[in-house]
Formats: C-alpha cells, sequence, structure tokens
C-alpha cells in the first residue's frame, strides 16, 4: 500500500509538467497582472475611491419639515385651529451650508484617497510582477538542473553496464558491483529534491498567473543591475510612493480639521397656514454657527491632525532608510553570487570534469576502481547542479532587485 501511494504522489506531481502550456517570462508577468486576485481587489478600493469622491464637497441634503405652531391648549380657544390667529400649521425647507473652506478640504480628502488607492495598485502591481518573475526564473532553473543530473545519470549507466563483463574478468571485487547501484539510489534521492523543487516554482508561478498547467518557455530575460540607476530611482519607488500618498491624506486632514474653524451657515423657508379669516403667512431665515470655543474644541482637533501628519512623514523616512539599506544587502548579496558563480564557472565544474575524464582513463586502463569513477561522476553531477543553482541565484537576483527598486515611473 505505502509502495502503492508513493507512485501515486510521484504520477501527480509529474503530471503537471506533462500537461502545462509553456509561458514565456513576458506572457507570465502580463497574465499575472491581468488574473492575480489581489491586484484586482486594489483596483476595486480605487474604483471606490474615485466613486466617493463624485459626492466629496457637495452640500448635504436639504430637510423637509412639518410642523403646528401655537396651538391652544388652555383658555377659550383651547383645542382650535382656528380661533386664535397665530395658531398655523408649517411645512418648511430647511438647507445646512458648510463653509467654502470645509467643502474644498473634503474634495481635496477625497483627491488625496484617490491617491492613495492609485499607490495601494502600483505597490501590488509591484508585488505580483516580482514574485511572478522570481517564480518563473526559480522553475526555468530547477528544470534546468533536472535535465543536468539525468544526463549524467545517462553517462553513469553506461558505465554500470560494464561492471558485469569486469567481475567475470576477475578485476572486480563481487561488492563492488553494488556501488553503482548506491550511487544510482543517490542520484535519484537528488532527482527527487530537485522534483520537489520543481513543484514548488510551479505551484508558485500557478499561484501568480492563475494557469493551473504552467510551464516556461523561452529564453532568461537578460536583465543587468545596474546600482547607480538603481540608487537614483529610490526615491520613486512605489514602497515611498504608498507613504507620499498617506502623507497628502494626513495633510488634507489638517486642513479640514482647520475648516473647522470657519462658521458654517444655512437657510430657511416656511410657508405658514392659518385659518382662512386670518389668512397665511411665509417666513424665511438664515442660521450661522459661532466656533467660539475653537480652544477646547476645534484647536485640540488641529493639533491631534498635524501630529498625525508628522507621524506619518516619520514613518516615510524610516520606510526610505529600511529600503536603502534593503538595496545595499541586495546588492552585496549580488556581488557574492557573481563571485560564487565565477568560481564555479572557472574552478569547480572544470576540475570535477576533468577529474571524472582521468577516472573514466583509469578505469579503461585498469588502475582505478568503479568505484573511483562512479565517485568522480557523482561529484560531477553535484557540479554540474550546483553551477545551475549559482546561476539561478545570479538570474533571480537580477530579476528581483531590477523589479523590486526600479522607478515607478518605468
Amino acid at each position: 500500500m505505502r509502495i502503492l501511494f508513493c507512485a501515486a504522489l510521484s504520477v501527480a506531481m509529474v503530471a503537471p509538467m506533462a500537461r502545462a502550456e509553456p509561458l514565456t517570462f513576458e506572457a507570465a508577468l502580463q497574465q499575472a497582472q491581468q488574473s492575480a486576485p489581489s491586484l484586482a481587489a486594489k483596483t476595486a478600493d480605487l474604483a471606490a475611491a474615485r466613486s466617493s469622491a463624485i459626492a466629496a464637497g457637495r452640500l448635504p441634503d436639504p430637510k423637509l419639515r412639518f410642523g403646528v405652531e401655537n396651538f391652544p391648549i388652555s383658555g377659550p380657544p383651547a383645542g382650535s385651529f382656528s380661533l386664535d390667529s397665530m395658531t398655523m400649521t408649517t411645512l418648511g425647507v430647511v438647507q445646512d451650508v458648510p463653509n467654502a473652506g470645509k467643502r474644498k478640504a473634503e474634495r481635496g480628502r477625497a483627491d488625496a484617497d484617490i491617491g492613495a488607492a492609485q499607490a495601494s495598485v502600483a505597490l501590488e502591481s509591484r508585488t505580483v510582477q516580482v514574485n511572478t518573475a522570481v517564480a518563473w526564473v526559480n522553475l526555468y532553473y530547477a528544470e534546468q538542473k533536472l535535465a543536468a543530473l539525468d544526463g549524467i545519470a545517462a553517462s553513469i549507466r553506461s558505465i554500470e553496464k560494464s561492471a558485469p563483463s569486469q567481475l567475470t574478468g576477475g578485476s572486480l571485487r563481487p561488492s563492488q558491483t553494488l556501488d553503482a547501484a548506491q550511487l544510482m539510489a543517490a542520484l535519484e534521492d537528488r532527482r527527487a529534491d530537485l522534483v520537489s523543487e520543481a513543484a514548488k516554482a510551479r505551484a508558485e508561478l500557478i499561484r501568480w498567473t492563475g494557469d493551473e498547467t504552467a510551464d516556461v518557455a523561452g529564453e532568461l530575460p537578460g536583465y543587468e543591475v545596474d546600482p547607480s540607476a538603481l540608487q537614483m530611482a529610490l526615491e520613486r519607488n512605489p514602497t515611498l510612493g504608498v507613504y507620499n500618498a498617506m502623507n497628502e491624506q494626513a495633510d488634507a486632514d489638517v486642513k479640514l480639521a482647520r475648516a473647522g474653524k470657519r462658521s458654517d451657515w444655512g437657510w430657511d423657508v416656511t410657508y405658514q397656514h392659518r385659518d382662512q379669516m386670518w389668512g397665511d403667512m411665509v417666513s424665511a431665515g438664515v442660521t450661522l454657527s459661532l466656533p467660539l470655543f475653537s480652544k477646547s474644541r476645534q484647536d485640540p482637533t488641529i493639533q491631534a491632525r498635524q501630529d498625525t501628519a508628522n507621524r506619518v512623514r516619520f514613518e516615510r523616512d524610516a520606510a526610505h532608510r529600511q529600503l536603502q539599506a534593503q538595496l545595499d544587502a541586495d546588492l552585496a548579496d549580488h556581488i557574492m553570487h557573481h563571485d560564487r558563480l565565477t568560481r564555479a564557472q572557472t574552478t569547480l565544474v572544470p576540475l570535477a570534469q576533468r577529474k571524472a575524464d582521468l577516472e573514466v582513463a583509469s578505469y579503461g586502463a585498469g588502475t582505478a576502481t568503479l568505484s573511483d569513477v562512479l565517485g568522480s561522476q557523482l561529484a560531477l553531477a553535484e557540479a554540474h547542479v550546483d553551477l545551475l543553482s549559482r546561476e539561478a541565484d545570479v538570474a533571480v537576483d537580477a530579476v528581483r532587485i531590477t523589479l523590486t527598486y526600479e522607478s515607478d515611473e518605468q
């Protein structure tokens, strides 16, 4: 039962590779931008902010007022609508009019909300782009490492076939014929790790593109890390764009609080119906708010909004420092990964290849054992896989650093 389960699991992991529809790097980025739910959610927030802005700064709804005035409840005219000249039913309209500064500040706050939503869309778009790009590159190299390991395994199998003849000729001890089987088992373990690595990378690519059969096609993107250009672009990074938008919102709140110190006003018109013997009347009036106690009402609110604006500016400065530190650290890692890649290309892989060639030649001359040959082949396989891992580190660095830190205007 355990064997059947493992076999079924292996088929399930390999099946997506067979069914996958390949995506080029650019196609994967484009598809992710079109299908990422997180980006769609931020876009919905932007649409909501734009809809809300339509109502900003408008006059409040008018009020309709009904009533009875001066209805007598005692004396001779008690309970009558007609015996007293001041008894009347009223129908009026009341309109409150916030001051012009407050309405302008409300429109400014709505515009700031739109800007904040746009900044969130830009940041989420960048996040989707970076994660999709990294997933694509990881899957590309996972498949390259699998192909390299399979090529070395084929070479080892050809060497393994000579073991029975050497055993018959007496040049090989019986126990040494097991070395090849042990080596192949070790390679299968390594291959299982790489299959798992490819499956994880594919799962990430599916997550961001929404393509259940996603696979990679085409060449790697030719990104080159330009530290000076990235340094210049840091101020326009979408992460800081979010804080800039928050700062605009905070400043708009300060203006709105200050507008509270100015008087609001309103007007009303009322039609007053009386008994026919008295005749009807019309009344009109204007109201004006008096912010007489600003020290205990408006001023504390203004100070609170200013403190909030200061907090946002400090947070923006902290975010800038953090972004700068991350860029410096990522560039340092990129230099280190380049050094490791160069060392593998110029030293480690050539040495492993030369050692494997020498062991094969010595094996043919009868001066090396099968174990020596197989050991050198395993070391060569690991060297090739390690070279691809180092290439992947450099490629992921180039993609992630460039897309993360480039200007939001690009």
